[in-house]
């Protein structure tokens, strides 16, 4: 099931944080660099994040989210895909994407990930996003910024 996320629920964005955390962890070990914005986060910075969120849930338990905001009337732009380590490789992150593409029928979509996060940058090109180039985040971190256009 997925379903928007109201962070005002503390519980939720607790839970949603250990989950942010995690899998940010995760990309900070494949990219090698623990200074991901997102792994630093406390709850008082996501609850007010000024981000949409959608969460995908097994059962009771949340397992992954989207979160995305619009920069302009034409486009989305996903901030952050996240997936518990733990229900990783089950298609929760690919199902968010599907889900948000059906709920927000926008002609441009933007993303961007660890240019070493193999798994990730698999996903976006997957799905058909075009690498748009690489930036330098720290010294040899670099992130991939990706475009979709329907």
């Amino acid at each position: 099931m997925i379903t928007p996320l109201d962070l005002v629920d503390r519980t939720l964005a607790e839970r949603l944080l250990a989950i942010q955390h995690a899998a940010y962890a995760v990309e900070a070990e494949l990219i090698g660099f623990d200074g991901i914005p997102p792994l630093q986060e406390d709850l008082a910075g996501l609850m007010a994040a000024p981000e949409h969120w959608l969460g995908r849930y097994d059962g009771e338990t949340l397992v992954g989210a989207v979160a995305y905001e619009f920069p302009d009337d034409d486009t989305v732009e996903i901030s952050r895909l996240i997936v518990d380590p733990a229900h990783a490789r089950r298609g929760h992150g690919r199902a968010l994407l599907d889900h948000l593409d059906q709920l927000e029928l926008r002609p441009v979509s933007l993303v961007s990930t660890g240019s070493a996060n193999t798994p990730a940058v698999t996903l976006y090109k997957s799905r058909g996003y075009a690498e748009l180039g690489q930036v330098e985040v720290a010294p040899g971190i670099y992130l991939t910024q990706f475009r979709r256009a329907s």
